[in-house]
């Protein structure tokens, strides 16, 4: 099977490769469905590597990835020329780890999808304030009601996976 390779939209290096991080390294340029889930995909390997660091290095990492991803998006939504492009899933993919922070991910591998589909309907569904907050123009508005999904999704984890452990 051959994929092609996606055309990586803006009009220089910066924007090109700001426009890629954006995208998930273009997996959300070449997703047909589900651009947000497919292009989330490299947040999970992420989440893995996050995981395994001591509790102040995990939200350091977080708090790093969150910033980082508001001039990613606010370029690639100026390049893409669309309010929060359903192709730009840098708010996906570089926001993940929240939702798995202090979670033992390597150790318990069955953790890993039941977050990311957790991570999935909470940012799909968005509880308040996280759907107010997408009015918020530009890069901040794209990240912001991710964040707060996230911080939900992590919650919603560490409550399944204390729940299951305690079922276990």
């Amino acid at each position: 099977m051959n994929f092609p390779l996606p055309s990586i939209p803006g009009t220089t290096s910066q924007q090109k490769w700001s426009v890629f991080a954006a995208t998930g390294f273009g997996l959300g340029l070449v997703a047909p469905v589900a651009p947000g889930t497919v292009g989330s995909l490299p947040g999970v390997l992420l989440a893995l590597w996050v995981s395994q660091q001591q509790l102040a290095l995990q939200l350091l990492v977080c708090i790093g990835m969150t910033l980082l991803a508001v001039p990613l998006c606010d370029v690639a939504e100026r390049v893409l020329g669309k309010k929060d492009d359903g192709r730009i899933c840098a708010d996906e993919w570089m926001l993940f780890p929240i939702c798995t922070i202090g979670l033992p991910l390597l150790q318990h591998l069955w953790l890993v999808p039941l977050c990311f589909v957790v991570a999935r309907v909470c940012d799909i569904i968005k509880p308040p304030p996280a759907r107010q907050l997408q009015a918020v123009h530009g890069g901040v508005g794209i990240v912001i009601d991710d964040l707060f999904a996230s911080l939900y999704a992590l919650a919603l984890n560490h409550a399944l996976f204390w729940g299951i452990r305690a079922l276990l």
